[in-house]
């Protein structure tokens, strides 16, 4: 069973949002950290945002502060990334992932634990 089960990618005119939800199924739960990642073709994957386990640590890359939000529901085991004001630039492979604390919290964003990506497709 993949340990990261991400959903909700699609494809959205500029302006508009999704939110991505990501299903910890085959690790424990919760993760010291929780995170998203993102990669457009021909670009390195990149740190988008991350949660610590009691979501008092919240930590977002520059290009989509104030327009994502990161939030958890541990009762459904579940990590989401509200997307708003979306952008042709956001488009790619979102991932999610989950790793220590010192790892990927607060902006190290370094993950083991992958979920399989799901796309996010903004046209203008």
């Amino acid at each position: 069973q993949a340990p990261l089960v991400e959903s909700g990618g699609g494809s959205v005119q500029a302006g508009g949002s999704l939110r991505l939800s990501c299903v910890v199924a085959g690790l424990v739960y919760p993760s010291d950290c929780m995170g998203w990642f993102r990669q457009a073709p021909g670009k390195e994957r990149e740190g988008v945002a991350s949660i610590n386990t009691s979501g008092d640590d919240t930590y977002y890359a520059d290009s989509v502060k104030g327009r994502f939000t990161i939030s958890q529901d541990n009762a459904k085991r579940t990590v989401y990334l509200q997307m708003n004001s979306l952008k042709p630039e956001d488009t790619a492979i979102y991932y999610c992932a989950a790793d220590s604390f010192f790892n990927l919290c607060g902006g190290a964003f370094y993950a083991g634990n992958w979920g399989q990506g799901t796309q996010v497709t903004v046209y203008s």
